[in-house]
């Protein structure tokens, strides 16, 4: 098992892991399946910035007036919330992992499959400075985060956390990701259903969803409650010739 893992060059048949530099001096990994779709992984947030199907379509939505660089966080892509999510703490919104270097992980843990010869894959890692320890979070933690490109083009996230701290931890971490979408009348939200939520655009009242799925119609900014299922630890998002699909495991 190595830190990333895929063919050393894109010859058609395996995956490929190519690291380049930005403008900013900031590393990108890039990865490529077999079929030609990519993937694009900051270490500025661990943050996923694109992802392409094998037509080149992007995939995923990306502001025109983001930054790429400290101490602003990226808007768009997949940012990660940790250790706190949306401004419900003491913290600045969406904690501080979206806006701190991550390192390429030398010693992650195994995968739960080797996975195909025609895939792509990198993990990271993220640790606490001092500074952070000192005058933000007195926490000891790491965070990994795997990003796996799979042969049929599909995009997996998983993260782990591990309290290095000695005494009991408390975070939470989601996966924000901005979807590119051509109508957002066809949107189609499944899972919610009788599900209370805080309406952020209404000074987070308190309703019910309703129907079958959440459809979009203006502008919503929503907090919903807990389902009855177990923890969400990976992001899976498929990409077919009419959408994306986007599962929770």
């Amino acid at each position: 098992m190595t830190n990333f893992e895929a063919a050393d060059a894109f010859d058609g048949k395996s995956g490929s892991v190519e690291i380049i530099t930005d403008k900013d001096g900031i590393d990108q990994v890039i990865l490529h399946n077999a079929k030609g779709a990519t993937a694009r992984i900051s270490l500025y947030g661990g943050q996923v910035l694109s992802w392409k199907n094998d037509k080149g379509e992007e995939l995923l939505f990306m502001s025109s007036k983001a930054t790429f660089k400290p101490p602003m966080p990226v808007r768009g892509g997949i940012p990660i919330s940790f250790p706190q999510f949306g401004s419900g703490g003491r913290l600045e919104q969406h904690g501080f992992a979206r806006n701190r270097t991550w390192v390429i992980d030398d010693q992650p843990p195994s995968p739960r499959s080797s996975g195909s010869k025609g895939q792509a894959s990198v993990n990271l890692l993220l640790k606490p400075s001092e500074e952070d320890l000192n005058k933000v979070w007195p926490n000891r933690f790491e965070v990994r985060l795997r990003v796996a490109l799979t042969e049929k083009g599909d995009l997996t996230l998983r993260s782990r956390v591990k309290n290095a701290n000695g005494k009991p931890l408390s975070f939470q971490i989601a996966f924000r990701t901005y979807f590119s979408v051509s109508d957002i009348c066809e949107v189609r939200v499944e899972g919610l259903e009788t599900l209370d939520y805080l309406d952020c655009l209404q000074e987070k009242r308190r309703f019910t969803e309703q129907g079958d799925a959440l459809t979009f119609e203006s502008e919503r900014c929503g907090i919903h409650g807990r389902r009855k299922q177990r923890l969400c630890r990976t992001l899976e998002m498929m990409s077919t010739s009419k959408c994306c699909v986007l599962m929770g495991l």
